[in-house]
This record gives C-alpha cells, sequence and structure tokens, in this order.
C-alpha cells in the first residue's frame, strides 16, 4: 500500500513537472507590414501591425514615422528605449519591400490578386516555444493572398501560390534580401520578444481574447509547438508506464516472498 501511494505522488508530481506552464512559456511577436506603392487620399504607403499572441499593440505608418501604442499591451512598453531603433529596423524593412515591388510583382493577376492595383503584405513573426526554444518565419502576400513562406532558420523558401513565382526566384537568389529577413527577424525581433516579455508576462496571462485585427496575410500556426507538445505527451506516457509497471513487479515480489515464507513455516 505504501509503495502504490508513493507512486500515485510521483506521478502526480511528474504531470505537474511536465505539463505546468506549457501555454504561458510560448509567446509570438508578428509585425503586418502593408506596402500601398499608390496610396490614396492620406492613405500610408507603408503601415505596421505589431502583435503579441496576436493581439495588436501597436500601428506604425513608416511614411510619417508616427506611432500609436494601442490598448493595455501598447500602453505598457511605449516608455521603452527600444523603440527608436525598432521604429528604423520597421521603416528600413517597409523601403526594401517597396523597391522590390517592381521586381516580384506576378506577371499574371490569378485568383485574389486580381487585376488592379496591388498591394504587398508581409508578415514577420519570431516565438518562443515552450521548451524555450525560439524560431522565425515571414510570410508574403499581394492584396491578402498568402503567396510565400521564407523559415528564418533553414532559408528555405516555399511557394503556397502561383503569385510567389517571381517573388520566390528573385530573393532565393538574392543574398543580401535573405540576409535581411534572417537578421530582423531571428536577430531582432527576438532581441524585441525578450525585452517586452520583461513587462509583458503577467499581463498576458490574465489578458482578455485577441484583439480584431486588419486582414493581411493569413498566419500559419508554428508547426514546431505542436510537435513539442505531441513529444511531452509521449515522454509523459512512457513513464507513467515505466513507474506503473515497476509498483506492479515490487508488489508481486513481495506478495511471492511472503507465499514462501508462509509456505517454509
Amino acid at each position: 500500500m505504501g509503495d502504490s501511494k508513493s507512486g500515485l505522488g510521483f506521478l502526480v508530481l511528474l504531470r505537474i513537472v511536465l505539463f505546468s506552464g506549457t501555454s504561458s512559456d510560448a509567446h509570438s511577436l508578428s509585425y503586418n507590414v502593408t506596402i500601398d506603392p499608390q496610396p490614396r487620399d492620406d492613405q500610408p504607403w507603408c503601415e505596421v501591425q505589431g502583435e503579441v499572441d496576436q493581439k495588436v499593440f501597436v500601428s506604425y505608418d513608416c511614411g510619417r514615422a508616427q506611432i500609436k501604442y494601442l490598448g493595455p499591451l501598447g500602453e505598457e512598453v511605449k516608455s521603452m528605449s527600444a523603440w527608436e531603433t525598432q521604429t528604423d529596423t520597421l521603416r528600413d524593412t517597409g523601403d526594401l519591400l517597396k523597391g522590390q515591388m517592381p521586381d516580384v510583382t506576378p506577371e499574371k493577376h490569378t485568383e485574389k490578386v486580381g487585376s488592379g492595383p496591388l498591394t504587398l503584405q508581409a508578415r514577420m513573426t519570431c516565438w518562443r516555444e515552450d521548451n524555450g526554444h525560439t524560431n522565425a518565419s515571414w510570410e508574403f502576400g499581394f492584396n491578402g493572398q498568402l503567396c510565400l513562406l521564407f523559415d528564418s532558420e533553414n532559408g528555405h523558401w516555399t511557394m503556397v501560390h502561383p503569385g510567389g513565382r517571381q517573388m520566390r526566384e528573385k530573393w532565393e537568389n538574392d543574398r543580401a534580401v535573405t540576409d535581411f529577413f534572417k537578421k530582423v527577424s531571428m536577430g531582432d525581433c527576438r532581441a524585441w520578444l525578450q525585452a517586452f516579455l520583461v513587462r509583458w508576462e503577467k499581463m498576458l496571462k490574465t489578458s482578455a481574447p485577441p484583439t480584431t485585427v486588419h486582414a493581411t496575410v493569413q498566419p500559419a500556426a508554428p508547426a514546431s509547438n505542436h510537435i513539442t507538445k505531441i513529444v511531452l505527451v509521449v515522454l509523459a506516457v512512457f513513464v507513467i508506464i515505466s513507474i506503473v509497471a515497476w509498483i506492479l513487479y515490487k508488489k508481486r515480489r513481495r506478495c511471492s516472498q511472503e507465499a514462501q515464507r508462509a509456505l517454509s513455516a
């Protein structure tokens, strides 16, 4: 009976260690960049929306260098010194994308891309997984249609729509552009996320559901998060089965020893 109680106690402890904080330790930071080379009226040619865990916290007009902090999350970080370098990087990103548009615009507009004036959307995301590992990626599209993916860690380009063919052919052979995307997402974005989480950690655990955002390129959930969770579950099941088998073995062995002593008596 004592072995059973100690075994059950260990199982409870195991669950606490393995599963406590699996949702609170993982966070993501995204920047949705929209480039309109022919803006109408007072519309910006470059607009950036920042999100943490899909909650909008900042809006930035690259051309006018105007920044708006949105909601409690934005107010919490607006006094941080990181903003000066961050807005410079976001403006450089807008300038790069605008300059690249003539070379990457698809010759024939299909499906959602349409035949009218094009806007280019880019979504940069960096995230910290449950196990502390960080990663980053980019998504690119026209008029809201996702066309091209870029894995910042391995440098792999994936075309998911014909509208991204010219974009992929141009950028996968352009070392300067590839290095820029890697540096901003794997370096700058991860540093911003780490700095922001110092202020945001407690707020994100108790914050309301995500704020509705304007459609850009639809985000793709990092598959590595799901893989990590599956591995943890499999590991936990294996350990639990091993412990239960060990408890049953000890119990059976004790019963056998007691039976032998009874026979010898």
